[in-house]
């Protein structure tokens, strides 16, 4: 480890807890990361105790376990989940906790791997981990995903160049994102933070009830929640305390009316889901449901992604990326939806956010249901965005403005 990428991770980690996290004065932070990215994961909790924390908890992975575990473990365990994990995760909410996720596994990790038995985990997991997503899905507490540079991972992204030199060039990528090489990173966020609530801002005081999608292979109309907030870049928690659900993230995005999409949408990336890949594919809608789901590889993972539960057959999220972004300008293709999604226009099968409509915080998640968001045990994004995209906002007096052209900001 250089003298100089040892004080850029510090750096990172810094800007992970000073910014992503926001950790506060006596706050315990639970952390899961790989033990391939140990060296951050210490940094990370050194900042974090001397931000105030009382406790950093590390929930440690290892893709090699994971995979051994696929493999050669018995049937029922995928079918369910333990109720130690769930309770462990509740008690830290219980307790105002800040999560850190710090992701680095390999696109292709359970490539080869019985597709009933991650489809199986995915439910039992979901189901089990109901409540901690709904309490992070109403920024009860605070959490931020960002990355550290997986091997494997790298050798996906940049295949053409030796382990060694793919590792560092992702971790370069990764900090290119996250702005570590501005004079101050903090003060980058915070004017980063600004832009977007500025855009976010504006879509809302448009209060378009339907945006109409137009690209190759697409042709969609969706009809927003009626009482729908565009969000962008960072959130509040329940104790009124700031922090950055994602880095990077170059999104704004709101909440669809769970029967209001029609049409048919292409992805423009692979999606990295369950270990495998799922490229090239096409959903067609009917008043919201999914009516057909198509792809040319991941055919299986897709269908068994869509029939997770009833509410993985329709939308929860629609969001708004131009084409020009930091990250699609790189040309750097991830496999991981962290960064793939912030460069493309994209959408999420699944539950939508409380926090996306108005008084949504403080819903009950029937409340929720009943006013048309999405209900779901999971929610996977996915990308639709390209240079070749236009999206059309329509008002409820059926004005049409011009909100994308070419993949990017018309208004």
């Amino acid at each position: 480890m250089t003298q100089t990428f040892e004080a850029n991770l510090q750096k990172y980690a810094e800007l992970i807890i000073r910014t992503g996290a926001n950790v506060q004065q006596g706050q315990e932070v639970f952390v899961t990361g790989a033990v391939e990215s140990a060296t951050l994961i210490r940094y990370v909790a050194a900042k974090a105790y001397e931000a105030g924390a009382s406790n950093v908890h590390i929930e440690w992975t290892d893709d090699a376990l994971s995979r051994l575990k696929y493999e050669k473990a018995a049937e029922d365990v995928f079918a369910r989940y333990p109720d130690w994990e769930t309770a462990k995760r509740d008690s830290f909410v219980d307790r105002g906790a800040v999560f850190i996720s710090i992701i680095s596994s390999s696109p292709d990790l359970l490539k080869g791997i019985d597709s009933k038995r991650i489809s199986s985990f995915q439910k039992a997991a979901g189901q089990g981990l109901k409540s901690f997503r709904q309490a992070m899905q109403s920024d009860l507490v605070s959490w931020t995903v960002v990355a550290a540079a997986g091997r494997q991972w790298a050798e996906k992204v940049f295949p053409d160049a030796s382990s060694e030199e793919a590792v560092e060039l992702l971790w370069k990528a990764i900090f290119d994102s996250v702005r570590l090489h501005a004079e101050d990173p903090v003060a980058a966020w915070v004017e980063h933070d600004r832009s977007l609530h500025e855009k976010s801002a504006e879509l809302n005081n448009r209060k378009f009830s339907k945006l109409h999608y137009t690209a190759p292979g697409t042709d969609m109309t969706i009809e927003l929640h009626p009482n729908h907030i565009w969000v962008g870049a960072g959130s509040i928690n329940a104790n009124n305390v700031s922090f950055m659900a994602n880095m990077p993230t170059e999104e704004v995005f709101t909440v669809p009316l769970k029967t209001g999409v029609n049409g048919y949408v292409s992805s423009t990336k692979p999606l990295s889901y369950g270990g495998n890949i799922i490229d090239r594919f096409k959903l067609t809608f009917e008043n919201g449901r999914i009516v057909k789901a198509e792809a040319e590889e991941g055919q299986e993972i897709l269908q068994q992604l869509v029939e997770t539960d009833e509410g993985s057959h329709y939308l929860g999220e629609v969001a708004l990326v131009p084409h020009h972004s930091p990250i699609s300008q790189s040309n750097i293709l991830f496999y991981n939806t962290l960064f793939d999604e912030n460069a493309s226009n994209h959408l999420a099968i699944g539950s939508g956010y409380a926090f996306n409509i108005e008084g949504g915080k403080t819903m009950s998640a029937e409340e929720l249901e009943q006013s048309g968001v999405n209900a779901s045990i999971t929610h996977v994004d996915f990308m639709i965005g390209s240079g070749e995209m236009d999206i059309d906002g329509i008002t409820s007096e059926g004005t049409v403005v011009p909100i994308f052209r070419n993949g990017n900001w018309a208004i």
